[in-house]
């Protein structure tokens, strides 16, 4: 073995301790430090929520908590009436913290803005008046399709203010997958960036905006914001076309809220879908705060008066809408935005951010974290991070060597770890440690938040008890679960409610271990069939990274003649380390030491990179379609196209 194949301190730590206990110090402070929590809201989970919904400025309080009666569509806080915004500004400014900084804004160039609280609620007034000028009010659909800057932030909540259900996409789908959502919802306004900057370069989001919306007859308007230094922004000749500078900033910094019923609609996310279109999730003001206040406060013990907070997710997915909007600003808590790419102009740009703005709560995903260990330790290693307190992963199960290297390079070892998991359709973190209280083990998601109620259950629905594996269900409602999908009530209930009926399937498995935590197996189509034996993709890619030789792996299940279906692996190489037959057949056995044989991978391929969304998930559906010889289906989503044409080339190499 050469010295770089010796097993690191890291590896060394992680099979010699399994279990990372949350520092005394830390318990001593935490808005969570009681065990007690779990069997509070178990006794009476109506009245756990009802006392976080108490925590909101409601215009009348609720008659009634759930409805479940006509399951599956749950009605929350019945008949109360509030404003999502006004969660999330008015009651901060009205308490004497309008002065709070809400957003340290950081270009990708290095432009910066501050903007209080009191400055969010003048923007977001402003914006809300400029809408309402074009003539959108309540139940309106508005599309958002903007890079992460504040003014994203101050139109979603422009659009709660006066009532218009917004959607944001993504500003890095494509022209079609943008007009798709525009067409789903009939949206009756875009707001839209002229560009943005990436790695360096100006991108042009106005001409993918004016390719959708040519085919959208329900927009009367396209209200442009100007980022970009010589993108275009109105497009000549085009009355739909306006300028924000025209509409919005003339506008007065006062709008009265719209009163909303708790469970009128807030906003529409499109999320992916088995058949290929896109499934626009329903979320609902009164029940949705609820869960981004109650998950934000404790999952991430946010103290408002003293944390910097950084989520480095896109306000185009969930995760920003929930924890990077509603949950932390209905905190009232200050957060770093940035703009652009992780990796420019160095390497080292999320840690130069972390000690200039003094961040003491981190929020990533495991696929960034992967990037971060491949890129090198010597990058977060100079600069003092010392000010972190807080580390959080989401998007994906995280394995145990990158949870290790997380707490170890970035938390100095002294940072307890959320690893949370949750959906779109969720709305909010549903299984996470609390960091004062649970005793976290690397790779688990650990335990249900307080509330919340998840089992396991086999292929009959039969629940399983104790230790073991099978799909996991939520066996009842949550205030931010998803209300239904927009225009489709059939596919709502026969995606997540037909397969356990009276359950809410996420499409996941996962197993429970002697302590009870739950560990999240990936989606159950990520699971394959050998020879009999059900065998999770994670559980095998985990494996894989355990190696001293793996930076990242993704594994799928190809067609065998003789076992149904067999492992495949794509394996990323650590620096030092060179691809080759005899290191294909060490990973192998790897695999096969750890899980079994049954696991051991029938080939393993090397990769300078895997097929990933701009979320950061594997897209192991695309590698299927290499490995099978299929032709590729839709890449829109796909942060680098290109990448399946090296996969393509070196698997048909192997194979050959």
């Amino acid at each position: 073995m050469t010295e770089a194949q010796q097993p690191s301190a890291l590896e060394t730590l992680l099979h010699e301790n399994r279990s990372f206990s949350p520092p005394p110090e830390f318990t001593a402070q935490a808005n969570a430090g009681d065990p007690g929590i779990y069997a509070q809201a178990d006794a009476d989970y109506l009245q756990w929520w009802a006392d976080w919904a108490g925590l909101l400025d409601w215009e009348r309080k609720w008659d009634q908590v759930l409805d479940w009666s006509g399951a599956p569509y749950a009605k929350w806080f019945i008949g109360g009436r509030l404003n999502a915004s006004v969660q999330c500004l008015d009651r901060h400014v009205a308490a004497g913290a309008g002065a709070r900084v809400a957003y340290h804004w950081e270009g990708e160039p290095g432009d910066t803005r501050t903007l209080t609280y009191a400055d969010m609620l003048a923007g977001v007034c402003r914006v809300a008046n400029g809408l309402k000028s074009l003539g959108v009010g309540k139940g309106d659909r508005v599309t958002l399709y903007m890079p992460m800057v504040p003014e994203l932030a101050m139109t979603v909540l422009a659009c709660s203010r006066i009532g218009a259900i917004f959607s944001v996409v993504f500003a890095g789908f494509s022209a079609t997958s943008l007009k798709d959502r525009i067409q789903d919802q009939d949206a009756k306004l875009v707001v839209c960036a002229d560009a943005t900057w990436r790695r360096g370069k100006i991108l042009d989001l106005k001409a993918v905006v004016d390719e959708a919306v040519a085919a959208c007859p329900t927009v009367d308007h396209v209200l442009v914001w100007r980022r970009g230094e010589g993108a275009h922004s109105v497009s000549p000749g085009l009355a739909r076309d306006i300028e924000w500078s025209s509409v919005v900033d003339p506008q007065e910094p006062q709008c009265a809220p719209e009163s909303m019923d708790a469970e009128d609609p807030l906003f529409i996310l499109y999320t992916s879908g088995t058949t290929g279109k896109p499934k626009g999730i329903l979320h609902t003001t009164g029940g949705y705060m609820t869960g981004a206040l109650a998950t934000t406060k404790l999952v991430f013990d946010l103290k408002e008066e003293s944390d910097v907070y950084w989520c480095t997710a896109d306000i185009g997915w969930i995760t920003g809408h929930s924890y990077i909007v509603f949950g932390p600003m209905a905190n009232g808590v200050t957060q770093v935005m940035y703009e652009g790419a992780p990796n420019h102009p160095g390497l080292d740009r999320f840690w130069e951010l972390v000690a200039k703005y003094q961040v003491s709560i981190f929020y990533t995903a495991p696929t960034a974290i992967r990037a971060f260990m491949k890129w090198g330790d010597e990058h977060p290693a100079r600069h003092d991070l010392s000010s972190l307190r807080l580390l959080g992963t989401v998007g994906e199960p995280i394995n145990p060597e990158a949870w290790v290297w997380y707490l170890h390079h970035i938390g100095g070892g002294r940072c307890p770890i959320v690893d949370t998991w949750w959906q779109t359709e969720t709305g909010g973190i549903m299984i996470t440690p609390l960091p004062g209280i649970t005793t976290t083990v690397p790779g688990s998601a650990t335990l249900p938040f307080p509330g919340v109620s998840a089992a396991l259950v086999n292929e009959a629905g039969d629940p399983i008890d104790g230790a073991g594996g099978g799909y996991l269900v939520l066996d009842r409602p949550w205030p931010h679960m998803l209300r239904g999908i927009w225009g489709d009530n059939a596919r709502y209930e026969e995606t997540y409610w037909s397969r356990f009926p009276g359950r809410y399937f996420p499409g996941d498995g996962a197993k429970r271990d002697e302590q009870g935590f739950l560990w999240i197996l990936g989606r159950v189509d990520d699971v394959m069939n050998v020879s009999g034996h059900r065998l999770s993709t994670m559980e095998i890619e985990s494996a894989l990274v355990d190696h001293p030789a793996v930076a990242e792996a993704a594994v799928i299940g190809v067609p065998h003649e003789l076992k149904g279906q067999a492992p495949v692996g794509f394996v990323i190489l650590r620096g030092g380390f060179e691809a080759s037959a005899e290191l294909a057949m060490e990973l192998r056995k790897h695999v096969g030491t750890l899980i079994g044989g049954l696991a051991r991978p029938e080939q393993v391929h090397f990769t300078p990179e895997l097929p990933k969304t701009r979320s950061g998930k594997i897209m192991r559906r695309l590698l299927r379609d290499v490995a099978e010889g299929k032709h590729i289906g839709d890449t829109t989503t796909l942060a680098d196209p290109g990448v399946l044409d090296g996969l393509k080339k070196e698997y048909e190499s192997r194979e050959g």
